[in-house]
This record gives structure tokens, sequence and C-alpha cells, in this order.
């Protein structure tokens, strides 16, 4: 039987509510999240705004697993 594949999620926020991000800013961070295995699965723009939440996901691998800002 196969082992189920557990995930880590990366959620941020990106731009402000009067500016986006720059293009070629936003590909540098996307790159160097693919670099640490983050694949992006889903980007939500807000209403009214020129800000964006981007999520991303990587297999569970509890050598590089991001550790919480902030208790739960």
């Amino acid at each position: 039987m196969s082992e189920t594949i557990q995930w880590e999620y990366r959620i941020e926020s990106f731009g402000t509510f009067f500016s986006s991000p720059k293009d070629e800013d936003m590909a540098e961070i996307l790159n160097e999240w693919g670099e640490e295995g983050w694949e992006v699965v889903h980007v939500h723009s807000y209403p009214n705004t020129s800000k964006a939440l981007v999520i991303a996901k990587r297999p569970l691998d509890l050598s590089t697993r991001r550790r919480r800002s902030m208790p739960r």
C-alpha cells in the first residue's frame, strides 16, 4: 500500500492596497520558492486592491519544515 503524502503550506500576501508587486520581484521570489521545493497552487487577488495572496505547497519533510512564526 502506498504511503500518504503529507503537505506543508506557505501563504504570503504581496503588494499593498495601492501598489501591486513588480513582475520581476515576484518572479525572483517565486523562483526562490521553486528552488526550495514550493509549488504555487493558488493566487487570489483582493477586490479593489493591488494585493495578491499566494498559496504554495510542498511535500512535508521534517528536516526542511518551516517553523511557525506564531503558535497556534
